[in-house]
């Protein structure tokens, strides 16, 4: 994915616990020292989940090590939720509440929803919680994703799959589904090795790497939605703007109705396929 805000993984973070200084001052100096952006707010953060100094002294010697913050609190905002994430496990970014946004826009009254490629299973549980009664899957090939997901998504009467895209899927869900929304890995391979290492080092590489041009699980995904969505059912897709064309080439291909929305706020782009 594209790059998020990051910190230095330079720093040791071998203060002892008996002598750190858990003042919200030193916190921030201490962030702000490994390389932390938004040291301020992470400390604030920190501290307010910390259950004492010991506690304080170990999660800040985590964020200077690099591990991203929401690894290090166990669990990322996104979309008015509190989304449980452990490490190893994709960390829902801000954009992706676009994507969220575009699918209640385009399937309001959708009663079956799949959140596929989920990592966390942030996109279904935001779908879920403003949806009534929706019957909500994700799926993911990471099963350390999967585990994750199922602590998401089962508040909402949810249920996580493991496999390879539509494979995971119940066979009883061809045909029905409403939204099929699936933040698919779009970075090239190529490219990888630039992403911060917040991302490139504590993110499964699964997550990130999308193949040479960076749609090639986009291409699959495109391919094979059409015998799942429901009639009007819609597949949405997270991507970059010079991806874009080629993505819109790929539902087209794919039988669907195509659009490309775009959030300059949250410089997020989706591309949007609805079955005839």
């Amino acid at each position: 994915m594209p790059p998020r805000s990051s910190s230095s993984s330079s720093s040791s973070g071998s203060s002892s616990s008996s002598s750190f200084d858990s003042s919200p001052a030193s916190v921030v100096a201490a962030l702000r020292a490994a390389g932390c952006v938004f040291a301020e707010d992470e400390a604030r953060l920190i501290l307010s989940a910390a259950r004492g100094p010991a506690e304080a002294a170990a999660m800040v010697a985590r964020r200077a090590s690099g591990l991203p913050l929401e690894h290090v609190l166990g669990w990322a905002e996104f979309s008015g939720l509190r989304i449980a994430v452990e490490p190893g496990v994709f960390v829902p970014r801000r954009r992706t509440e676009f994507l969220v946004a575009e699918a209640l826009a385009q399937a309001p009254d959708a009663s079956v929803v799949v959140d596929l490629c989920c990592g966390s299973g942030a996109v279904g549980a935001a779908l879920a919680a403003v949806l009534t009664g929706v019957e909500l899957h994700a799926a993911d090939i990471d099963p350390v994703a999967v585990r994750c997901a199922h602590r998401n998504v089962a508040a909402y009467g949810g249920h996580a799959h493991e496999g390879d895209l539509f494979d995971a899927l119940p066979t009883d869900l061809r045909g029905r589904i409403g939204v099929l929304a699936a933040n698919v890995p779009y970075v090239p391979t190529e490219e990888v090795g630039l992403l911060p290492p917040e991302a490139r080092d504590h993110e499964p590489l699964v997550a990130l790497d999308g193949g040479g041009d960076g749609l090639d699980v986009l291409r699959r995904v495109a391919a094979g939605a059409l015998e799942w969505l429901a009639p009007g059912g819609c597949l949405l897709v997270e991507t970059s703007e010079r991806q874009a064309p080629a993505a819109v080439e790929a539902f087209e291909a794919g039988g669907l109705v195509t659009r490309f929305a775009v959030s300059e706020e949250l410089y997020a782009n989706v591309v949007i396929g609805v079955r005839p």
